[in-house]
């Protein structure tokens, strides 16, 4: 058995990439060219933005199978069910799902090692930063950046897994071992502090061309605010995401906007647009192939998503989807709920129709429901016929955080913290004055179904309904129990040779 696993990725050395020169690429389209090791490294400004990247690329983490925070939030949620090929097809999704996982199996030690490989990189580049020479203000600002980052791997570790150790510094292997669990307040607290500590010297903006994807101040604002959301503090929550949201349907202080048509959103060459707050970028040049999965930067959600066996009988006639491995499908109950809403066009797709009408076949997945994500199937003309496999390298980048998403978490904060219930209907109004729906009262039951017609699939659903305490109310059908399925377990080879205790809410399960 390995010892404690949450540092392996960098435990004794540290992953440097070096930025593509070719103008059209954005900042996390650079790839890794080889490893250093740490004690040697960051003694000048190349190698501290090389490790700078370092950190940024575990945004956009996946494991050998398959694994990322965004599908297994969506198969957590009653929008989505896993699918696939059978019951037992990446089995580590289907537990998730169903809410059958248990220290052992389950997608969450995907999460936490990729979580924590964040962690360990953000908290090597900020211990060696004030060694490096280089100018104090960029100096500031990658210092900046790192903490940004450790504080949001700490939110999904803190959401996830509730008991999580809070490590602040590189660590040696004793110490390593002896790592104890911190209170989730503690946690957060920590959370809290980094983001408000960091606003000041990240940049207001930054060059599309050469810099799209690193962190700005309204990304800081509009994680700090849905921290404190989460914690209850309506009041600062509301005050932190008006600083991004600005007035409600113009352009906010850091040049924001919603998009005019909400199918733009989906338009897989419209990276980085004004909507766009916090993006992980992917690309279909980095030669991804099989014998590495996790070394592509391609946006696997594409052929995961994608229907089985896809053929289409009617030329012209229907989309041009790749055939893919049938995951994720969406849920009778979603499909239903948005059926009259104008944002169901961009969102689902119906094969059964398409196949009732004979313009295509396609073999059913695991728990067939006819509806696929239209978000994220992936099309032919986005394949790439370069270096790796296609399958591996599509570019469709995903959202981590968009405008309409913080215009609803502030209306939330405005309605659950009694403050301005004008401004929350003038939010709230703005979403579904895009999605072309009339107008509703706002409220907190009006805005819960609001972000799920406009975020799903996006992995906000489970999270959402778990901090709202709806989660047993709607996922009950898949299995999920209150008081437990809140959170994970801790991958059980975590615990050998460690201080760590497992989840007591698993504790039965090792």
């Amino acid at each position: 058995m390995k010892k404690n696993r949450i540092f392996m990725a960098l435990a004794g050395m540290v992953l440097a990439a070096t930025l593509s020169q070719s103008c059209s690429k954005s900042f996390l389209e650079a790839q890794p060219k080889g490893s250093h090791f740490e004690s040697n490294y960051y003694k000048n400004e190349t190698e501290a933005f090389n490790g700078l990247i370092a950190v940024y690329d575990v945004l956009g983490w996946k494991t050998s199978n398959y694994t990322s925070k965004l599908v297994v939030a969506n198969v957590a949620s009653d929008d989505q069910l896993a699918g696939g090929g059978g019951s037992s097809d990446l089995l580590h999704f289907q537990v998730v799902s169903n809410f059958t996982l248990t220290p052992a199996m389950g997608a969450h030690d995907g999460l936490w090692n990729g979580f924590f490989a964040g962690v360990s990189r953000a908290n090597i580049l900020i211990d060696k930063l004030p060694q490096a020479n280089m100018s104090e203000q960029t100096k500031a600002r990658f210092n900046a950046e790192a903490r940004f980052l450790r504080a949001y791997f700490y939110f999904d570790l803190v959401r996830v897994f509730k008991n999580v150790p809070l490590i602040t510094k590189p660590l040696g292997s004793t110490e390593i071992e002896n790592v104890e669990q911190a209170s989730p307040e503690d946690v957060y607290a920590f959370i809290t502090k980094e983001l408000q500590e960091s606003l000041n010297d990240l940049p207001a903006s930054v060059p599309k061309v050469s810099e799209a994807g690193r962190i700005t101040k309204a990304a800081g604002y509009a994680l700090l605010g849905k921290v404190l959301l989460y914690q209850e503090k309506f009041q600062e929550a509301a005050a932190a995401l008006a600083q991004v949201n600005g007035t409600p349907g113009q352009d906010s202080p850091f040049g924001n906007a919603l998009l005019p048509e909400y199918n733009d959103l989906w338009v897989v060459a419209n990276k980085h647009n004004k909507e766009s707050i916090l993006e992980i970028n992917h690309t279909n040049t980095s030669g991804g192939s099989w014998d590495c999965i996790p070394c592509t930067e391609g946006n696997l959600l594409n052929i995961l998503s994608s229907p089985r066996s896809y053929v289409i009988t009617k030329k012209g006639e229907a989309p041009t989807y790749i055939s893919g491995w049938g995951f994720f499908i969406v849920t009778k109950q979603l499909a239903q709920f948005m059926k009259n809403d104008y944002r169901y066009a961009a969102t689902v797709e119906n094969l059964d129709s398409l196949a009732d009408a004979k313009k295509v076949t396609y073999e059913e997945s695991y728990q067939n429901t006819g509806y696929f994500l239209k978000k994220f199937m992936g099309k032919e003309e986005d394949r790439y016929s370069g270096a790796g496999d296609p399958n591996l390298n599509f570019p469709q980048n995903t959202y981590e955080i968009r405008l309409a998403d913080t215009y609803l978490l502030e209306a939330e904060a405005l309605v659950r913290g009694g403050g301005s219930q004008s401004r929350a209907q003038a939010l709230y109004d703005a979403v579904r004055s895009r999605a072309k729906m009339t107008k509703k009262p706002v409220s907190l039951n009006n805005i819960i179904d609001e972000r799920r017609l406009e975020l799903a699939g996006e992995g906000h659903r489970f999270f959402d309904l778990v901090r709202w305490k709806l989660a047993d109310q709607y996922l009950s059908f898949k299995g999920f129990k209150a008081n437990k399925n809140e959170i994970f377990p801790i991958p059980l080879l975590e615990l050998n040779n460690t201080k760590l205790k497992q989840n007591i809410e698993y504790s039965g399960g090792q």
